[in-house]
């Protein structure tokens, strides 16, 4: 077997997507993703990550010269007192001498830059996107972005060593049917007769407002999750600019409190998967004249919940139940797409009060993921992921 690092060589960058291509060909619910989607997230140009750290890929070659498997690995500089880096966009063969040759590789990078554990598979960038590694949902299409993997690689990665740090689940909740709990409408209900809060969807028009007011919210609810970094003004506002071309006004709301501050937001998109299948992963110009019509045609019926939070001096006071209810609401009324389902997409099992939540919603949990950690050191004590909340 040979290692070969894919640097700027465009054919070997080629080679990293295709054998995505080949390995899933006969998995019929694989999506391929936008290849600028993965080749993004590799370029200094455009993944700040690379401010406070280093990435590396390889393809792996059999004997005969055939690629059999992919991997990256990545570190961010931290304060963390035993520094973890990455690993990522692993694929491989069904073959474990292959998929250890490659975590091999992604080891003793990380050690020779002084890193003492890997998380993985993971993204070298925000959690949101490639993260994970799936251990349940093959049955169901993957949401935008989120990861699809072989179940043959649950065996290697634990063989490996690597443990079970965290749980992220897919819960999927029906918009058109009345399945939620009795309690989360009459807490609803309670808010909505509370002048103290107001409820407003996004509207493209003002959004530097709302990606300020994203900002609040989310530090004050978000930052002090494990490996969650507060967020600048800066990249609120990149963020949202970003979103912008996806952005259908009446899935994104916020609540404001008694003095018109931001207090809860809910962060729904389209899923784009619905379209992306149909790209062959190619956002060209032909890509994006099929991404129009298609669009244009009704195609989208799933949402796609990225992200939830209300601020901690609102939380339990029914502020939760009323946004959501406020969403399904405009959804299901929407006279452009037919949205029939959301998919919460990122619910980690250290989050207890997030998992009662999507339970009263009359939500199931469809997909599961895992995020494995690995010390290097085998003496280095190892937990899992701290519960919040």
């Amino acid at each position: 077997m040979v290692l070969k690092e894919i640097g700027d060589d465009r054919a070997l960058k080629r080679e990293f997507l295709r054998i995505a291509v080949e390995l899933y060909a006969t998995d019929p619910n694989w999506i391929r993703p936008l290849d600028n989607d993965i080749e993004s997230i590799f370029d200094p140009k455009k993944n700040t990550q690379f401010k406070n750290g280093e990435a590396i890929r390889w393809i792996l070659l059999d004997d005969a010269g055939k690629t059999i498997g992919r991997v990256a690995a990545f570190y961010s500089k931290s304060s963390d007192e035993v520094p973890v880096g990455g690993m990522g966009f692993f694929e491989c063969i069904e073959n474990q001498v292959a998929a250890f040759t490659l975590f091999d590789a992604c080891k003793q990078w990380l050690i020779s830059k002084g890193i003492e554990g890997m998380d993985g598979p993971i993204n070298f960038g925000e959690r949101d996107s490639f993260w994970g590694l799936m251990v349940q949902g093959w049955e169901y299409e993957p949401t935008y972005k989120m990861p699809w993997t072989k179940p043959y690689y649950i065996d290697y990665f634990e063989a490996y060593g690597f443990q079970d740090y965290f749980k992220q689940h897919v819960f999927v909740s029906s918009i058109t049917g009345a399945n939620v709990t009795a309690g989360i409408e009459e807490k609803a209900e309670r808010i909505y007769q509370n002048p103290d809060y107001t409820f407003k969807h996004i509207e493209k028009s003002n959004l530097p407002k709302y990606a300020e007011d994203f900002r609040i919210i989310f530090n004050a609810a978000w930052s002090k999750f494990p490996g969650v970094s507060a967020m600048s003004s800066e990249q609120a506002q990149k963020l949202v600019q970003k979103m912008k071309p996806i952005i259908d006004e009446q899935l994104l709301w916020f609540a404001y409190g008694p003095d018109g501050e931001p207090v809860a937001f809910f962060i729904v998109i389209p899923d784009l998967n619905q379209i992306v299948k149909h790209l062959n992963g190619k956002l060209n110009v032909w890509g994006m004249i099929k991404f129009v019509l298609l669009k244009l045609r009704g195609t989208l019926t799933r949402t796609c919940g990225l992200i939830f939070g209300v601020v901690p001096e609102h939380q339990g006071k029914g502020v939760e139940s009323a946004i959501a209810l406020r969403f399904r609401t405009a959804a299901r009324e929407n006279p452009f797409y037919p949205y029939t389902t959301m998919d919460m997409n990122w619910v980690g099992d250290f989050n207890p009060k997030m998992l009662r939540f999507v339970s009263q919603l009359g939500a199931t949990n469809d997909k599961t993921y895992i995020t494995y950690r690995l010390f290097f050191n085998p003496n280095q004590p190892f937990s899992r992921c701290a519960k919040v909340g």
